[in-house]
């Protein structure tokens, strides 16, 4: 229990720091007016993806990519797609993700209290309704997740396709790092923060044996609700709560750094129209739990173990968010 809290502590401290509490990061990437929430993520899903390479050449930790979300739709990759293609729709709509919201909640900015108003109202729905209709269509249909890495799709070994995948994120981080804007106001370039982020999840393999990721709150949060208002019979308690002690670490942690440093925060950020960022939060949390993962779980986490079911996702993500934003803002 203590080091999930604490590993969400380091993971909040570190967007924190890359100045995720601004909406306006987020809104900017998905116009693609500028680079610093991709420079992050990129950074921080090479690095992880290199600390995990180490930690599994040395046998410290064995894990498993992530697996495809079905639907039964029109592809073993439809949750998938379209998850994360609700996801990338609520992010453009609110300025928000499953976890920088928290960073926003740490410094009092209202787009992040009301997109995690949305973001709760999604997971009930989730997990009081859409979870049925998902699993029972999957049965019928006999839409059993798949398991594929990037270097089975391209026939390669695992190194190979590491070394290709890290030297396609740092001509990215080159590129953009020296050739556009840093963010107004953001104290660091977005590659320095996304490597600090990639130190929480050095963090995370060393003191969990896993890696972060957040949206699964939203789902364990449904799970409590719905159990209290059936009569919270003992012997139907939910038994997970792993992700929420991880979000009130990631709050504690971004709200501990913003009181020793005052000046990431000090200027003003953009807030979502309320009515956007709740919207905007229950497409992510619903986009997110039918994918399986968000843009932690699914992409700093799940592309860095090389899964093709994320990498599918968080293409998704970001297409979706390249045509909703720039309609919106």
């Amino acid at each position: 229990m203590t080091t999930t809290f604490l590993s969400g502590a380091a993971f909040g401290a570190a967007m924190m720091a890359a100045s995720f509490h601004n909406p306006a990061i987020v809104i900017a990437q998905m116009k693609f007016e500028n680079w610093h929430m991709m420079q992050a993520f990129l950074a921080a899903t090479a690095s992880s993806a290199a600390m995990y390479a180490v930690a599994d050449r040395l046998d410290y930790v064995k894990l498993k990519p992530r697996s495809s979300s079905p639907l039964a739709l029109f592809s073993k990759y439809d949750g998938n797609i379209i998850g994360g293609a609700l996801l990338g729709t609520g992010m453009a709509l609110s300025g928000s993700c499953p976890g920088t919201l928290y960073a926003q909640l740490a410094a009092g900015v209202h787009t992040g209290f009301h997109a995690l108003n949305g973001a709760i109202l999604g997971g009930l729905l989730w997990t009081g309704l859409l979870s049925k209709v998902v699993k029972q269509r999957k049965e019928k249909a006999k839409a059993d997740p798949i398991t594929v890495t990037a270097n089975d799709q391209l026939g390669l070994s695992r190194g190979v396709t590491l070394l290709l995948f890290e030297a396609v994120c740092l001509s990215v981080l080159a590129v953009t790092t020296f050739y556009t804007p840093k963010f107004p106001g953001a104290k660091m370039v977005g590659t320095a923060g996304g490597f600090l982020i990639g130190l929480s999840q050095l963090f995370s393999l060393a003191t969990r044996r896993s890696m972060i990721g957040i949206s699964t709150v939203y789902e364990e949060v449904g799970n409590y609700f719905w159990w209290l208002t059936k009569g919270a019979e003992p012997s139907a308690k939910p038994t997970s709560y792993n992700s929420i002690l991880f979000a009130g670490g990631v709050t504690a942690g971004a709200w501990g750094l913003l009181q020793a440093v005052p000046s990431l925060a000090s200027t003003p950020v953009f807030e979502a129209p309320p009515l956007l960022a709740m919207v905007g939060g229950a497409l992510m949390a619903i986009g997110a739990r039918m994918a399986g993962g968000c843009t932690s779980g699914h992409g700093i986490s799940g592309i860095s173990l090389l899964s093709l079911s994320s990498m599918i996702t968080i293409a998704s993500t970001f297409a979706a968010g390249a045509v909703v934003a720039p309609l919106v803002y």
